[in-house]
């Protein structure tokens, strides 16, 4: 599911179709803000938030910048942008690092929203950034809540700390520390109890902790899929503890999306961080521009590159040019291809950041999520020598790999037609970049 699902469908199509105007009437501009205003409505943006969207985006639009303009129908997409990117928060919101070089972390929000599994993947996240991050549970209420941190901190790879036999939340918050400065952490992540509803004891044990670790970030964890009720519950937590942002979650929702258009707005602080799928790594910097970019379909190239520079093994990329160099591009070097693409998240939103790929053209593409598992699976079912010699591949063989990969004989008929086009691609190119060009082809296999 693309980011903010089918309201990203339509504010991208409301936009496709006014970009291409070589005339805006203001008859044009009223039936625009009518498409807009519901599409926003549908997807449980906060009403005033839209009333103030669609009354800056229109008085502007209503000015000489766009009836003199060569381009009318480009240049109120270009405002309505602007417009969302303000909505959204304007400039990215980092994560603060204490000066002392030890920066301690508090999540919290309602049960549910996703804590813990958000402590993990920030943790990954500042891992991959050359952090070394603790996670703390300090949920005293769920012990099986604390266990779940810990394999997902095993998972990640991140340094974990519970004490399920301590009852005061407070207490295990001040040890975790002490452990954190004891393996020589420089980040604390702690994940905190949540409720059903808002209650008098949830805020008084927040406050305790928040006293007693005094955290240089209170981030409040909030599902995307709740709508308005996002700006109450951030209200409610932000009178007691005093947030410094949000993290919210569950962004590739098809519904109610709308919070995270409202929250800056109504809250004055800044999303810092978004869940855009379920597998750890599905964690991004929030980037209002970028974010505003992708709702109206025009793509997010930086993102993609940062994604493919973050997550793409440079060594491994080397390795597999030397070899197309030689000519001995084989099955081996593509499960690798595959493998990196898939560390990068689900294609249908790497689709969507590239510019032209709208809702008309994702909805065309047809995008197949298990194409590449499916691919995967299949090079994992042969032998060594038959992925190094793929000639050995009989039709008796083909059926034992559909077999043995859950396939068809088609399916692996049809991977070994993409891997001799993607063969003969790597011999040309290896051509071209042999001795000039470092890295060139890194990526192809797909």
């Amino acid at each position: 599911m693309a980011i903010l699902g089918s309201l990203t469908s339509r504010l991208s199509s409301i936009a496709g179709r006014m970009r291409g105007k070589s005339r805006v009437t203001e008859s044009d501009i009223k039936e625009m803000m009518r498409e807009i205003r519901l599409a926003l409505l549908e997807a449980d943006v906060n009403l005033e938030v839209v009333k103030g969207f669609v009354d800056e985006v229109s008085a502007k639009c209503s000015g000489a910048e766009v009836t003199a303009s060569l381009t009318p129908g480009q240049q109120v997409v270009k405002i309505v942008n602007e417009t969302l990117t303000s909505m959204l928060g304007a400039t990215a919101g980092k994560i603060a690092v204490s000066p002392s070089g030890f920066t301690v972390i508090l999540l919290c929000g309602l049960q549910g929203s996703g804590k813990t599994t958000v402590a993990a993947k920030l943790g990954l996240s500042l891992k991959n950034k050359g952090k070394k991050p603790m996670v703390v549970s300090v949920d005293v209420h769920r012990p099986a809540a604390a266990r779940q941190l810990e394999i997902l901190a095993i998972k990640a790879g991140v340094q974990s700390f519970i004490k399920p036999e301590e009852t005061d939340a407070a207490e295990i918050a001040r040890l975790g520390i002490d452990r954190a400065r004891y393996m020589l952490c420089d980040t604390v992540i702690i994940d905190t109890a949540g409720r059903a509803t808002i209650d008098r004891s949830m805020m008084r044990e927040l406050r305790e902790i928040n006293n007693t670790v005094y955290p240089a970030e209170k981030l409040l964890v909030v599902d995307a899929m709740i709508g308005q009720e996002a700006v109450n519950v951030a209200k409610a937590f932000d009178e007691s503890i005093g947030i410094s942002g949000f993290i919210m979650t569950k962004l590739d929702g098809d519904a109610r999306g709308g919070a995270a258009l409202s929250i800056f707005k109504m809250t004055g602080k800044p999303i810092k961080m978004i869940g855009v799928g379920e597998k750890l790594e599905d964690i991004e910097e929030f980037h209002p521009d970028r974010m505003a970019s992708r709702i109206l379909g025009m793509g997010d190239v930086l993102t993609l590159i940062e994604k493919t520079v973050e997550r793409y093994d440079s060594s491994k990329a080397k390795d597999a040019m030397d070899r197309v160099n030689l000519n001995k591009f084989t099955l081996d070097d593509m499960l690798t291809q595959f493998e990196e693409v898939s560390k990068m998240g689900p294609l249908e939103n790497l689709l969507g950041m590239i510019p032209g790929m709208g809702a008309k053209q994702m909805k065309n593409a047809s995008v197949d999520e298990k194409a590449i598992p499916r691919s995967m699976a299949i090079i994992r079912s042969m032998t060594a020598k038959e992925r190094k010699n793929p000639s050995l591949l009989n039709a008796s063989r083909r059926k034992r790999i559909a077999a043995g990969s859950g396939t068809s004989v088609q399916d692996v008929n049809r991977l070994m037609n993409q891997f001799e086009q993607t063969q003969k691609m790597m011999k040309q190119f290896g051509k071209m970049s042999k001795g000039r060009m470092p890295g060139f082809g890194k990526g192809f296999g797909l």
